[in-house]
């Protein structure tokens, strides 16, 4: 017995000294670590870790609603080694670059619709897509009617900073040709086919109108490359035009609203006299999709991953997803995820493989 205690003792004394020595040296090895971080985030090649193929991120999960560990709406495309983002909620920017998909490297912005939370990171994109990436022409934003209107808003409240800009690092680091966005229009009825924007023979995008009333217009966006597809819904009520263009796609990424838990802010806003609050949590049932309508949707598409964003209510914690999904894994055969700020779907090109990771992990 006794020579087990003085085992024992040993053993802890150890413990301690190891912990005492990684206590000492906490600071060398998180040095150590920053400098593997800020090698990695300077790699010239910064999509070399993804396979050629179809990728979908979110830079922001979330929704008007303040939610400290979600970022406004905000989705990302790689298709090979062409970076799209879909709208740009508050906070999306700073995600994009935490991530390691930088601004710098973005190819165009597709915007769903003109609602506040969709549209007011665009200036910052738009500015560190310029002066990060010394770019010379300005970013091609594509959108329904009236997004011309928002670009031209962003690039005259930031026409000031433009100026700083160049005048502090220079032509050569951020050419007065770049700034900016290119704002690129266009119309899709409720009665016309998809739009084609994008048609070259590896990547095709196109867009068509979704359910969203009163603001209209609004669009959801398929990305196709080498074979492999993602629908995103954008903002909207359960949509025929969505089932559509998912038929058979790989991955739909869908915003979701959970009425069982909005009734219970309605309930307390109610309760507290929050009229204001109550009349908000009540009126956007009307143009939102319960998790169960999306996943009826996602099971007779045909679609193979279903990945949930725009996340009405905030879930402070994990343990509400399952109150959030409700009856949906039982609705839908697929796989079927409650999207957080970071996650990234791969789709490898010539396979039929479906990877998932989440590239903000590293910060958690």
């Amino acid at each position: 017995m006794a020579r087990g205690w003085k085992i024992g003792l040993a053993v802890i004394g150890a413990v301690a000294v190891v912990g005492a020595g990684v206590w000492l040296a906490r600071e060398p090895i998180a040095l150590a670590a920053m400098e593997r971080i800020y090698d990695k985030a300077m790699d010239p090649d910064a999509f070399a870790d993804l396979p050629d193929g179809l990728h979908v991120g979110l830079c922001g999960s979330g929704s008007p609603m303040p939610d400290p560990g979600r970022a406004g709406p905000c989705t990302v495309v790689l298709a090979g080694r062409q970076l799209f983002v879909i709208d740009a909620g508050a906070g999306g920017t700073k995600n994009l670059s935490l991530m390691n998909l930088p601004p710098a490297k973005v190819d165009a912005i597709f915007v769903t619709h003109v609602h506040s939370d969709h549209i007011d990171d665009l200036g910052e994109l738009m500015l560190q897509r310029w002066a990060s990436g010394a770019r010379t022409a300005p970013v091609p934003i594509y959108g329904p009617s009236g997004v011309e209107k928002v670009v031209a808003g962003f690039q005259d409240a930031y026409l000031i900073d433009r100026g700083f800009r160049v005048a502090h690092h220079g032509e050569k680091v951020t050419p007065p040709s770049g700034f900016g966005g290119l704002a690129r229009p266009f119309d899709a009825p409720r009665s016309g086919e998809d739009v084609m924007l994008i048609d070259t023979p590896d990547l095709k995008v196109s867009a068509f109108p979704v359910e969203h009333a009163p603001v209209d217009p609004a669009v959801g966006y398929k990305f196709v490359y080498k074979g492999r597809s993602v629908v995103i819904s954008g903002d909207t009520a359960a949509s025929q035009r969505v089932e559509a263009a998912a038929k058979g796609a790989d991955v739909l990424v869908h915003e979701g609203l959970a009425p069982n838990l909005v009734a219970m802010q309605n309930r307390a806003a109610t309760a507290h006299g929050r009229s204001n609050l109550a009349a908000i949590t009540h009126d956007i049932l009307s143009y939102h999709t319960a998790p169960e309508d999306a996943a009826l949707i996602a099971e007779r598409a045909g679609v193979r991953y279903l990945l949930f964003t725009h996340i009405i209510p905030p879930l402070p914690m994990r343990a509400l997803e399952g109150p959030f999904l409700g009856d949906s894994r039982q609705l839908y055969s697929g796989q079927i995820r409650v999207g957080h700020d970071g996650d990234l779907i791969t789709l490898p090109a010539g396979t039929d493989e479906i990877g998932y990771s989440n590239r903000l992990a590293i910060f958690r």
